[in-house]
């Protein structure tokens, strides 16, 4: 049995944070309902580089995230389309998932107030760019808005590039890790307790807890996070060219720093271990590993220098790192061999960790819009009638 087999997830999501947080779930056994608008589904299932398959509603944003998931489509702007979640909620749910502007969902009647008196177990969590409350409450964001925010953006890149938004939507996929961990919680605090949670996520908390150590030491030491592009503190942590590519060291504690020094031939340096030490002609270490990596290709050191128990990697696009061997061995990505609506095989993240039985898995393609709305009614005790005149009406798809 995974964690999650029998819980049961409403998820009133879209993009990517929202969806991502009940994906993670899904794929640990939980039977996820995706709820989609039927006149504006999800953006992200019109996401991706495939123009077709955005066509189709089957964007590779939306594939990313879409898989154990069955698809309902509720129009929540009908009294219809609401009565339906609710009794989702009073007969069937266990968490209700909503990524919309603070308030929206309260506005239809639809808040935790209002659906907690229909089930006072329920776990309903709210994700937001800043929360429910406070002076940027009413604001809406996306993850680069959100890393500018945060500081983040100012603190990447370097001098001479200036400001430079980090390349991956990081925030986002964060925020959904981080609202799989609160559910989770919430959940096993329910099953101590009997008590149902109203969780309040907001992706600033977020960018902002990522950024932990520099918060930490700037409000301690008044010591700024700066644009270093790849320059670290020690030069041994830095990254620089070589014949042919980059290679990024990563030598950061003194048994490293050792062996690094060791390794390329400069003992001097390698008994200097103390901190104060390892920070000292920070320039002048810098220009010297830098003409001493030129000597080799980004390869060549990096097997060198593993080989000396020192952190080094050739610098890789992503292309690469996914045909890495060793990346087949841990089981962070599932394929798909026949996802109907889509006219390959797909590939997607599963998760980024494993458990030695019952772990993460997928059994299930990502859904159409409004695929399983009638299997979904029907099991909370909508007559076939009943659903035809909710389409007829525009409340379902």
């Amino acid at each position: 049995m995974r964690p999650f087999e029998g819980i049961k997830i409403l998820d009133c999501t879209h993009v990517l944070a929202g969806p991502f947080a009940a994906y993670q779930l899904a794929v640990l056994g939980a039977d996820v309902i995706k709820v989609d608008d039927p006149n504006e589904p999800d953006q992200s299932r019109e996401s991706g580089a495939d123009h077709t398959l955005n066509k189709a509603m089957m964007g590779t944003g939306f594939l990313t995230q879409g898989s154990n998931k069955r698809a309902i489509a509720l129009n929540l702007k009908t009294e219809g389309g609401r009565e339906a979640l609710k009794r989702l909620v009073a007969d069937w749910a266990d968490v209700l998932v909503e990524n919309y502007r603070p308030g929206a969902f309260k506005a239809l009647g639809l808040g935790y107030e209002d659906l907690s008196r229909l089930k006072p177990t329920l776990i309903y969590a709210s994700m937001t760019a800043f929360g429910q409350e406070g002076p940027r409450g009413t604001q809406t964001a996306y993850d680069h808005a959100i890393q500018a925010t945060s500081g983040i953006t100012a603190s990447t890149g370097t001098e001479a590039s200036g400001p430079i938004k980090v390349g991956a939507p990081m925030v986002d996929y964060a925020t959904g890790t981080m609202g799989a961990f609160a559910i989770s919680a919430a959940l096993f605090q329910r099953m101590r307790t009997g008590q149902g949670q109203y969780i309040d996520m907001a992706m600033l908390d977020v960018a902002m807890i990522l950024q932990g150590s520099h918060i930490t030491d700037y409000m301690h030491s008044g010591h700024h996070p700066k644009r270093a592009g790849n320059v670290m503190r020690f030069a041994a942590s830095s990254a620089f060219p070589t014949k042919d590519g980059m290679v990024q060291l990563a030598a950061s504690n003194a048994r490293q720093h050792r062996r690094f020094y060791e390794a390329i031939g400069d003992p001097d340096e390698a008994k200097r271990s103390s901190l104060e030490e390892r920070y000292e002609r920070h320039a002048e270490k810098l220009a010297s590993v830098g003409e001493k990596m030129k000597e080799k290709t980004a390869d060549e050191w990096e097997t060198y220098l593993q080989s000396r128990h020192v952190p080094a990697t050739r610098v890789r696009e992503l292309r690469e790192a996914l045909a890495d061997p060793h990346l087949q061995t841990r089981g962070v990505l599932h394929r798909h061999a026949n996802v109907p609506g889509v006219d390959k095989p797909v590939t997607v993240p599963l998760a980024a960790f494993k458990f030695a039985h019952d772990g993460p898995s997928i059994e299930r393609p990502p859904a159409r819009v409004g695929e399983h709305t009638e299997e979904v009614l029907a099991a909370v005790g909508y007559s076939a009638g009943q659903i035809a005149a909710l389409r007829r009406s525009g409340a379902v798809a």
